[in-house]
């Protein structure tokens, strides 16, 4: 795990690395299919990951947000996101970072996240803890939801009127509630300082590298049905003493 570690926070590192040459200047973004913005600095930095994992793990498979797959029946695989909150990187907000996850089945094994506007780091691997800036790092302890920092990537929940309800119930029951989002509102929880992040449609290079993030720094990360899981298409993730009244307040069975 040790090993795993080390790769995935020097992956997400170098994409990082190479990403912030980019922020703060003009760039002329493009809409994806799906009416997403994509940009010079998101696709060279998934470019130059790739190029990294077939040298150094070339058994290995890869998917990733710009590019899709890379050898698909690989036993293991690499998950990547280059930028996490391309929006703000356009408008030169500093809410975005690079993430990078290691996956066997349906088991995220290691997983980092580099935010260089805000120099931070966060890295993970099953049962070696979380690491915020090389130092250990745990959740809030916040045990009141009227004390309680709650966040989301965007409050319009478009198309997903059902979970507007839920977030709604739940940003009135706590005590700050705001749209810090993308993965950046992991970094928050994971550190304690935010105690819940929620959003109602991800996709797993959105999350996967924050699942153990979240998990050892002693919280808990669940799809919105309360399944332990990056790949459902949804991701909550709360401090332990919030974590059941969370849930119940969004309706969750």
């Amino acid at each position: 795990m040790s090993d795993l570690i080390s790769a995935v926070s020097d992956l997400a590192r170098i994409m990082g690395a190479n990403a912030v040459g980019y922020y703060g200047k003009t760039i002329d973004p493009e809409l994806k299919h799906d009416g997403s913005p994509v940009t010079e600095a998101d696709r060279s930095s998934e470019a130059i990951a790739r190029e990294w994992i077939q040298k150094f793990f070339p058994d290995d498979g890869i998917l990733g947000e710009e590019f899709g797959v890379h050898k698909p029946d690989a036993r293991r695989r690499w998950i990547i996101d280059p930028i996490d909150g391309t929006k703000a990187f356009i408008r030169r907000v500093p809410f975005w970072g690079s993430l990078v996850a290691i996956v066997e089945g349906g088991e995220v094994l290691a997983g980092a996240a580099s935010f260089p506007a805000l120099s931070e780091t966060l890295v993970a691997a099953r049962g070696e803890g979380c690491w915020w800036n090389d130092s250990r790092c745990v959740v809030s302890t916040v045990q009141d939801m009227s004390m309680a920092t709650v966040l989301t990537t965007d409050a319009a929940f478009r198309d997903h009127s059902d979970k507007e309800r839920g977030w709604s119930a739940l940003s009135e029951i706590a005590g700050t509630s705001r749209t810090w989002g993308d993965c950046v509102g992991y970094l928050l929880v994971a550190t304690g300082r935010a105690e819940v992040m929620v959003d109602p449609v991800v996709a797993p290079w959105d999350v996967a590298a924050l699942m153990p993030v979240i998990v050892e720094a002693g919280g808990v990360f669940t799809d919105w049905d309360g399944n332990p899981t990056a790949f459902n298409g949804s991701a909550i993730a709360t401090n332990e003493a919030l974590a059941k009244d969370v849930r119940t307040t969004i309706r969750l069975k």
